[in-house]
C-alpha cells in the first residue's frame, strides 16, 4: 500500500478555500432557509456589513480597531511578561536542579488553575484597570514558556555542555550561550502555544474586567441583543488569533531550516 504524498501548497490553499465556502455556505442556508432564526444566526452578509460598520463607526466609544488595539495592548503587555519570566526561568530550572526541586511544586500545582479562574482575583485587585486583564494573559501564556524552555534545556546535548565546561564556562555563560541557543526550537513551539492560550485568556478577562477591547465589544453585542455584533467580534478575535499564529509558525520553519543547515 502506496502512502499518499501530503498536498502541494496550492493544493492546500484551495482545499482551506473549499472548506471555508462550504462553511458560509451551510451558514447562508441555514439562515436563508429559517432553519434557524436570523435573530440568532443572521445571514453571512449581514455579519460582514455590520462588519464593516463597526470599523467606520464607535460601538460603546471605539471602533473596531480602537477595540482591537486596545486588546493587543494588554496581550501584547501580558504575553511578553510571560516570556520574559517563563524562558529565563524554565532555563534556570532545566539546569539547577535544586531550583528545579523548590519552583515545580508551586508551579505545578498553579497552572492547573484556569486563567479564567484568575478574573474575579484580578477584578478585586485592579478593577476594570489594564492591571487585571495583563494578570489573567500573563496566567494563561506563562505555563508554556517555562515548560518548553525548561524542557528544551533539560534535552540538550550533553556533549555540547561538556565541551563548554572543558572550555571553563561558568553557570550563567552555559545558560547563555549554550542551554538557549539549543533550547530555541522547543521555545518557540511554546510560544505559539502560549500565544493561543494567551489571546483566549484576554477575550475571557475582557468579558468582565474591561471597559474597552474586543471581549467588551462581545459583551455589549449581547446587552444590545445583536448577534450580528458578537459575531463580528467572534470573527476579529479569529482573525488577530490566526495572524499571531502565521507569524510564530514563519519563525518557527525560519529556526528549524537555519537548524538543519546547521
Amino acid at each position: 500500500m502506496s502512502v499518499r504524498a501530503a498536498p502541494t501548497r496550492r493544493e492546500f490553499i484551495v482545499l482551506s478555500c473549499a472548506g471555508l465556502l462550504a462553511f458560509l455556505g451551510i451558514w447562508a442556508l441555514a439562515s436563508v432557509t429559517g432553519l434557524v432564526q436570523r435573530q440568532f444566526l443572521p445571514p453571512p452578509w449581514s455579519v460582514a456589513a455590520k462588519f464593516v460598520e463597526l470599523m467606520r463607526e464607535p460601538f460603546s466609544g471605539f471602533t473596531l480597531q480602537q477595540h482591537l488595539l486596545s486588546s493587543f495592548m494588554r496581550f501584547g503587555m501580558g504575553f511578553g511578561l510571560a516570556v520574559l519570566i517563563g524562558v529565563p526561568l524554565g532555563l534556570i530550572m532545566g539546569w539547577f536542579r535544586w531550583i528545579d526541586a523548590i519552583v515545580s511544586p508551586l508551579f505545578d500545582a498553579l497552572r492547573f488553575v484556569a486563567p479564567i479562574a484568575w478574573v474575579p482575583f484580578a477584578a478585586l485587585w485592579f478593577g476594570t484597570g489594564i492591571g487585571g486583564p495583563v494578570l489573567v494573559i500573563f496566567t494563561g501564556a506563562f505555563p508554556p514558556c517555562l515548560i518548553n524552555a525548561h524542557r528544551g534545556a533539560r534535552y540538550v546535548d550533553r556533549r555540547l555542555i561538556e565541551a563548554a565546561q572543558t572550555l571553563g564556562a561558568r553557570h550563567w555563560h552555559i545558560i547563555t550561550e549554550v542551554l538557549l541557543p539549543a533550547s530555541v526550537p522547543s521555545i518557540v513551539a511554546g510560544l505559539r502555544v502560549s500565544a493561543g492560550l494567551g489571546w483566549q485568556s484576554l477575550v475571557g478577562a475582557e468579558l468582565i474586567v474591561a471597559s474597552s477591547g474586543i471581549g467588551y465589544v462581545l459583551v455589549k453585542g449581547q446587552a444590545s441583543i445583536s448577534t450580528s455584533i458578537v459575531m463580528s467580534g467572534m470573527i476579529a478575535i479569529g482573525i488577530v488569533g490566526f495572524a499571531i499564529d502565521a507569524l510564530l509558525r514563519q519563525l518557527e520553519a525560519h529556526l528549524q531550516r537555519r537548524r538543519g543547515r546547521n
